[in-house]
């Protein structure tokens, strides 16, 4: 990496660490007999493990002996094309007894020459994100990273001595940053509580026990539980019997090549998010004239998701227009109001409100959610009078407006924070944080008598395996050449004996 301060040391990760892969996870190894606890990518966060679900996995004779996480073990994502995701590491502490991983981890065991909380940090900083973008990317856009394209990653080594001594300085600071971010988080998050409680506002009004509500929506193919008791000036709709609700367009690859079909814009379930829209990048689908006219949006259409994870099932915003022609594909809903039953915006406040309704009513996996147009037609709709939907969505607004505002400030400190660790990691893994001391044994010195080491012990291994092979070899050649030598000749008999002493 050029211009290392004094002991320091410039090598390869596969130097100074041993790089394995995992356990790849098949139908032979589910867990029944021989079963150790099996960590996966979604344990592995950036300088974190989350070890609240940890899978299982059937081990055979000797795997645990290879496999076995060790403390200190750094465990790198393997990649799964995101670039802000890939060679995320964490380190191992031994939280679990007789550990593995899966094969979309990479196990980096540091030898003597590397502290392993060093380590973590040295990887989880900019200075090798850096590197592991070069080394990652592929000739197809995707990002994987694997043991030989991990192995080739540089690192710059302090002493062992000033590791530990950065380590510590490090820590104490990051601890107060650590502090900081977890109050800011805290502080997202209630805002983002306060910004549901002011969209959901039928639970906001509902009236008292002892006060006349509203009759309930009519009986349904639909389970509705818990539905807030709304004044009963206010009334109940299917959004099926108030707006018309329409699936979109399938994307067929075998179309996109017809050049006779007409070629629009398309809205995906990443366009539409909970509360806006993000129109950053809207593709184009080849579809024929008649379909293109009959999902064509309108100012005023309300967009829903069908489904993809839990919390995309449901969500959705406006349309106002926004892209020309634009139509929307087929895991998206529209809602065209009849009638100006409702305003647009309060009925997609309900829909974002209704998280709960969509997971009774829809279907689920284990990280999956969708939801049939046939059951989001039964989705209830409190409908306050015409001359109140103005001034509850006007109320509603100007809430949503300061604490938008807030939550702005809350990303910009975040943004500042992260800025700041990255600031603090380079400056303290380039040798500019604390000084060094002329008394620490060099780094090129360690990595010298760790690289003979291993070297030695390579020999090791290899003189065994060869004092192994040649009992092995006369074993098997005495067993051949017994099978190929010619069977004795037998004693002449008597008379034969007798003629021949005649003779």
């Amino acid at each position: 990496m050029g211009g290392l301060p004094e002991g320091w040391a410039s090598t390869t990760l596969d130097q100074v660490c041993d790089v394995n892969g995992g356990i790849q996870k098949q139908a032979k190894r589910r867990p029944v007999e021989n079963k150790f606890p099996f960590l996966r990518v979604a344990n592995v966060g950036r300088g974190t493990l989350d070890l609240a679900e940890v899978h299982e996995v059937e081990l055979f004779k000797g795997e645990i002996d290879r496999f076995r996480l060790k403390v200190g073990d750094l465990l790198v994502v393997e990649g799964n094309g995101s670039p802000d995701q890939i060679g995320r590491a964490a380190t191992w502490k031994g939280s679990i007894s007789d550990a593995v991983h899966q094969n979309h981890l990479i196990r980096v065991r540091p030898t003597a020459a590397v502290n392993a909380k060093f380590l973590e940090l040295l990887w989880n900083s900019p200075l090798v994100k850096t590197q592991l973008m070069d080394v990652a990317q592929s000739s197809s856009g995707l990002y994987t990273l694997s043991t030989a394209k991990l192995k080739r990653v540089q690192l710059d080594l302090p002493p062992l001595a000033e590791q530990h001594r950065i380590v510590e300085a490090l820590e104490e600071q990051l601890s107060r940053l650590d502090a900081a971010e977890r109050v800011l988080r805290v502080n997202h998050a209630r805002i983002r509580a306060l910004a549901a409680r002011v969209t959901n506002f039928a639970t906001a009004r509902a009236v008292p026990a002892d006060q006349p509500t509203a009759p309930l929506p009519r009986e349904a193919d639909a389970i509705d539980r818990n539905l807030p008791r709304i004044p009963s000036s206010w009334s109940w709709g299917r959004l099926g019997d108030i707006a018309e609700v329409v699936g979109g367009v399938t994307k067929d690859k075998k179309k996109q090549l017809d050049p006779d079909l007409i070629e629009v814009p398309y809205l995906r379930v990443a366009n539409v998010q909970r509360g806006w829209l993000d129109l950053s990048r809207v593709e184009t689908i080849r579809v024929p004239e008649k379909k293109a006219e009959d999902l064509r949006l309108e100012t005023g259409d309300v967009l829903m998701n069908e489904g993809g994870d839990r919390d995309k099932l449901g969500r959705g915003w406006v349309w106002r227009g926004e892209v020309k022609d634009a139509i929307h594909q087929n895991h998206v809903f529209r809602a065209r109001i009849h009638e100006e039953v409702i305003l647009p915006e309060l009925l997609a406040y309900h829909a974002n409100s209704s998280a709960r309704w969509f997971e009774a009513n829809g279907k689920q996996t284990t990280n999956l959610a969708s939801i049939s147009l046939k059951k989001i037609r039964n989705l209830p709709v409190p409908i306050p009078p015409a001359g109140e939907q103005p001034e509850i969505l006007q109320q509603s607004g100007e809430r949503l407006d300061g604490l938008a505002r807030v939550g702005a400030a809350v990303e910009v400190g975040l943004k500042r924070a992260a800025t700041l660790r990255s600031a603090l990691l380079r400056k303290a893994l380039t040798g500019n944080l604390i000084p060094q001391d002329p008394a620490d044994e060099p780094a090129a010195s360690l990595l010298a008598r760790i690289a003979a080491e291993r070297e030695a012990a390579m020999l090791a291994r290899k003189a065994a395996k060869r004092a192994a092979r040649p009992r092995k070899a006369t074993a098997a050649a005495a067993a051949a050449a017994a099978k190929a030598a010619p069977a004795p000749t037998p004693a002449p008999s008597a008379s034969v004996q007798q003629e021949l002493f005649d003779q």
